[in-house]
């Protein structure tokens, strides 16, 4: 009979119900056991029903364009034995796929909702995607749109296992995790019954020769190579799980081995029949390894598999699936296929499976659940399913019910039922002999409270009243009397403490020794404690903490034939203290972040620097500011100003020494002074510790920033730097960093003097030269085509310094952008500008683009758009002639605030570019908001656009980026005719450089616009 091998597979494959119920019920809990009984047969009948009914036919009926069949509806009445054969042994994988589901939703999922997923992946998504890889398995010319391309899956990694997986994955995320799963006070148990876990998992072995050797739907030559593939890549992938296993925490993990043998079994069963032993060995092998690291980022995602079914079936399916590319025999495979077009086959089945089902999956009970919860309350869950779900009960649940009644009532002296002969009867046995002990004991503390109260209403009325605590010791410190004061003040009462020794109870260690030489000598000693003086002395109390004492003792002799005794009079003088401390911190620390004030910090450098004349000891000051500080003030609020300045102090602290002083020197600037263990490798080290430390992720008013801060360094020579010349070096070498970009450090060297003096003359002179309106000039470098027509003309500004003569402006723009003279500059060139604009078009010169650069200050000052406004109105001239740059980091200041003034200028007409594009942080999420017109490419990347492959991939991208959004490309500093040759190849619209124009005068600008109004 050709159709004994079906069945005899058949039976194997229904096996492997019997052993996914013994593993999901070994390792989960037992107050679930029955539920997962419940599940396994539940989900079978469903499936089998549905696959009955309608999934058969779906699967294997005629296909409709290769997507899904139409008839074979209710199989039986017209098939034949083999063909009756088949649909059982396919009903078995249908009922396999639905199966797996249960251990990955185990232990939260309703009884109910599991059911309906069940019946969603068997009717909606199984038979449809095996219809698309598997339809020509029943009528060899009815081939699924897979199938076509060339797709194998010979026993299902992907149409049965990756499939279940992904209906699994979109339930665990509908559903979430148990309770407690990644709670780091506690963790969920591994599992109730290793050993029937075990037991599972062999029979999921057995029934997987039925899986995939019946998969030949023959008794073929194949099948034993098929089996002992199977074998070998469950043996490979359980051996190398547990090693991973064992590497990480070291020790051997059961269910890892079980997970690594099934992950073996699913990896090969999509090639297993096209493949030699050695390479199952490795497909196993693998799957392994992706199961255990599967494993981990499904843990860091905390996505709760209790079971590991995503990356045991989905994450080894996939990889099994894309394994017979590159294994397979390809004449086996009879795809007719190269081996890089059949990884491609593979790739577009595993995407196509997994997408449908995940996808189809995570909308259906999203939808399912919003209208039907799918998972079981909170209080169900933590009772157990086998109760909510099946009002089903355990001898175990019954003591356990009976315990917490006791706890509720408080009532611990009837015993707990015994159920006799059983596991659970001798724990309540012991149990009751526990409360039987409990309720003596109560009973003998009772007697112990009573017998203390009529001890405390004979305590003399001095020592009930005294405020401080007296405790009389003999010679040998015995405690003798124990005042109530004293058991407030040191934790321990009376009773406790009666007879032991004072010394070795309430001195700390390191004066034990002391003491007890003090009480030989009866306390008459010359150094230490001594009789009827005010000592002090730091006590230890209950739990070994400590507290500062006033101790005053006198002592009292009875004669030759009795002991000395002393008492001891003892205050706690911790509030006195503190109050001192309290008012010592208000005068030196700052009451924003708790740090040192500059106060306490000029006191200490003061005395540092004093010491350190006639010592080789180094003082060190590191002076910080935060960088854009005030933009996060202005942005997010002040209060979430202070939250910043209070995490910053918090990071001082956790990179910097006790000895270190940190000070709040005023608004966002802090100052650490370093005294002790200071040389150039700890001035480096520390400065980058800190860097790195204050540029971790911070979360503040729903944003996440960095603190970025520019750090100055100093160190003081011995007898000749004072305080304040250390604080000022250590000033200037902090500008020096801002001046090197922002967050980074620079150590002070005499040359930042005298560069702080010029650019403090450099801004006076520059704030005289605008009020003169004489030294500053525009300069124009035209914009052109490949073949050199004229599109525009960027303005630049020039300064022309009455003693230093022609100034670059990379050394006054920054000056300006530190102050408010950049505004004033921005004004002067749009002036400049539009007049210059005005006198070209009287002269008859057609009207050119001007492109004006614009600090991001200026931007998004309140009087940028009125001030063009009334110039272009008083100078007659269109916005359309205009064009503003600004640079890209602009951007990160305020982007709401900058779409806002960028919309008002693009009202008037005026077109905006956006300068230095790619050198910053370049998003397309802003830039897909930004109204703007033209990307320029920076020189950065054009210089070697030609000759570096990643400067030439980089331009090309902004090109094509700007093409994908509309937008013109001007390339900067086009040097070379490679350069243009590339970037006109590249289609760039527009070029800027030496190679066409330098900057020049209006004038020089004025003969090429003459030119180019004479028709060629």
């Amino acid at each position: 009979m050709d159709y004994s091998w079906l069945l005899i597979a058949s039976i194997l494959v229904f096996f492997m119900q019997a052993g996914f119920l013994c593993l999901e019920s070994g390792q989960i809990r037992s107050k679930n056991s029955i539920n997962v009984a419940a599940k396994n047969i539940s989900d079978f009948i469903i499936a089998a029903i549905i696959y009955w009914v309608f999934g058969f036919a779906l699967m294997f009926g005629d296909s409709l364009g290769g997507v899904l069949g139409t008839n074979l509806f209710f199989v039986g009445e017209q098939q034949s034995p083999y063909q009756i054969s088949f649909f059982l042994f396919q009903m078995m994988f249908c009922g396999t796929a639905a199966t797996l589901l249960s251990g990955a939703v185990a232990e939260r999922m309703s009884f109910m909702g599991y059911l309906c997923i069940a019946a969603i992946l068997s009717a909606f998504i199984y038979p449809v995607a095996g219809h698309w890889a598997w339809a020509s398995n029943y009528q060899a010319a009815n081939q699924g749109w897979l199938e076509q391309l060339g797709f194998v899956d010979f026993a299902g990694s992907t149409v049965v296992h990756s499939l279940g997986g992904c209906v699994a994955l979109a339930a665990i995320i509908v559903i979430g995790p148990r309770i407690g799963r990644f709670d780091s006070q506690q963790e969920l148990p591994n599992g109730s019954n290793l050993p029937m876990s075990v037991l599972g998992a062999l029979l999921i072995w057995l029934g997987w020769f039925g899986f995939n050797g019946g998969s030949t739907l023959v008794m073929t030559d194949q099948v034993p190579l098929i089996l002992l593939n199977t074998c070998l890549a469950a043996v490979g992938g359980g051996f190398v799980a547990s090693l991973c296993h064992y590497w990480h925490k070291r020790y051997v993990d059961v269910g890892t081995i079980l997970n690594g043998v099934i992950a073996g079994l699913v990896a090969i069963t999509a090639g297993c029949h096209a493949v030699t032993p050695k390479a199952a060995m490795l497909i196993g092998m693998i799957a392994g390894v992706i199961l255990y690291f599967g494993s981990l980022w499904m843990e860091k995602l905390k996505i709760d598999d209790a079971l590991g079914v995503v990356p045991v079936h989905l994450f080894a399916g996939i990889w099994g699936t894309l394994a017979v590319a590159l294994f397979a025999d390809l004449s086996v495979l009879g795809t007719g296929l190269t081996r890089s077009d059949q990884l491609l086959a593979q790739l577009t089945g595993v995407l196509a499976i997994c997408g449908y089902s995940f996808g189809l999956s995570f909308l259906l009970l999203s939808l399912v659940n919003r209208f039907f919860p799918l998972r079981v309350s909170a209080e169900d869950e933590h009772l157990g399913m086998n109760i909510s779900e099946h009002n089903a009960s355990t001898e175990l649940i019954s003591l356990l019910g009976a315990m917490n009644k006791q706890e509720l009532d408080g009532g611990f002296s009837q015993p707990v039922k015994v159920e006799p002969f059983t596991e659970v009867g001798q724990i309540a046995t012991q149990y009751n002999k526990v409360i039987k002990r409990v309720h003596s004991e109560i009973s003998n503390r009772d007697s112990a409270i009573n017998k203390f109260k009529f001890s405390e209403k004979r305590k003399s009325a001095i020592l009930n009243s005294s405020m401080d605590s007296i405790v009389t010791i003999d010679l040998s410190g015995a405690i003798i009397e124990f005042n109530p004061a004293a058991e407030r003040t040191f934790g321990y009462s009376k009773n406790m403490v009666i007879n032991k020794n004072f010394i070795d109870l309430f001195i700390l260690e390191a004066d034990r020794e002391d003491v007890r030489e003090n009480l030989a000598y009866k306390f008459l000693s010359a150094q230490g404690l001594v009789r009827n003086h005010r000592n002090s002395l730091n006590l230890a109390r209950h739990l070994a903490s400590e507290f500062p004492a006033e101790i005053t003792i006198t002592g009292a002799s009875f004669g030759s034939e009795m002991q000395n005794e002393f008492t001891l009079h003892i205050r706690d003088i911790t509030r006195q203290l503190k109050l001192q401390e309290k008012l010592k911190l208000l005068a030196y620390s700052d009451p924003l972040t708790g740090l040192y004030n500059r106060t306490y910090l000029m006191d200490s450098l003061t005395k540092a620097i004093n010491h350190n004349a006639h010592s080789d000891q180094n003082v060190l000051m590191f002076f910080m500011d935060l960088d854009r500080f005030k933009k996060i003030n202005d942005t997010l609020g002040h209060k979430a100003g202070d939250d910043l300045l209070c995490e910053v102090a918090t990071r001082l602290i956790s990179v910097t020494r006790s000895t270190d002083v940190i000070a709040r020197w005023g608004g966002d600037e802090f100052v650490i002074l370093f005294i002790e263990a200071v040389n150039h490798g700890f001035i480096d080290d520390k400065a980058k510790e800190i860097l790195n430390v204050m540029r971790q992720p911070l979360a503040l008013e729903g944003r996440v920033i960095s603190i970025p801060t520019s750090i100055g360094i100093a160190t003081a020579q011995p007898g000749i730097t004072t305080a304040a010349q250390l604080v000022q070096q250590a000033d200037i070498a902090m500008y020096s960093a801002k001046q090197h970009g922002r967050d980074n450090y620079q150590v002070f060297e005499a040359e930042m003097g005298d560069q702080a003096a010029r650019n403090f003359n450099l801004e006076q002179d520059m704030r005289k030269g605008i009020a003169a309106k004489e030294q500053f000039f525009m300069v124009y470098q035209p914009k052109v085509t490949a073949d050199n027509q004229l599109v525009g003309l960027e303005a630049l500004m020039r300064w022309q310094h009455p003693q230093e003569g022609l100034i670059s402006p990379s050394d006054f723009i920054p000056l300006a952008e530190e102050s408010s003279l950049i505004i004033e500059l921005g004004e002067f060139a749009i002036l400049t500008v539009l007049r210059q604009m005005r006198c070209w078009l009287d002269s008859g010169y057609e009207k050119v683009i001007v492109s004006i650069n614009i600090s991001g200050k200026h931007l998004v000052s309140d009087t940028l758009v009125p001030y063009i406004f009334e110039l272009l109105s008083r100078f007659d001239i269109d916005g359309s002639a205009i064009e503003i740059e600004i640079t890209e980091g602009v951007l990160l200041t305020d982007i709401d605030r900058c779409i806002e003034v960028m919309s008002d200028l693009k009202s008037l007409g005026i077109k905006i570019s956006i300068d230095d594009f790619g050198t910053g942080y370049s998003s397309l999420t802003y830039l897909k908001r930004l109204p703007i017109d033209v990307l320029k490419i920076d020189k950065s990347f054009v210089d070697e656009c030609a000759t570096s492959s990643e400067d030439g991939k980089i331009c090309a991208t902004i090109i094509n980026l700007a093409i994908n959004l509309e937008l013109t490309t001007v390339a900067e500093g086009v040097e070379t005719q490679a350069q243009l040759d590339f970037l006109a190849a590249h289609s760039c619209n527009a070029y800027q450089g030496y190679f066409f124009h330098k900057p020049n005068s209006a004038q020089v600008i004025e003969k090429l616009l003459q030119r180019e109004a004479v028709p060629a």
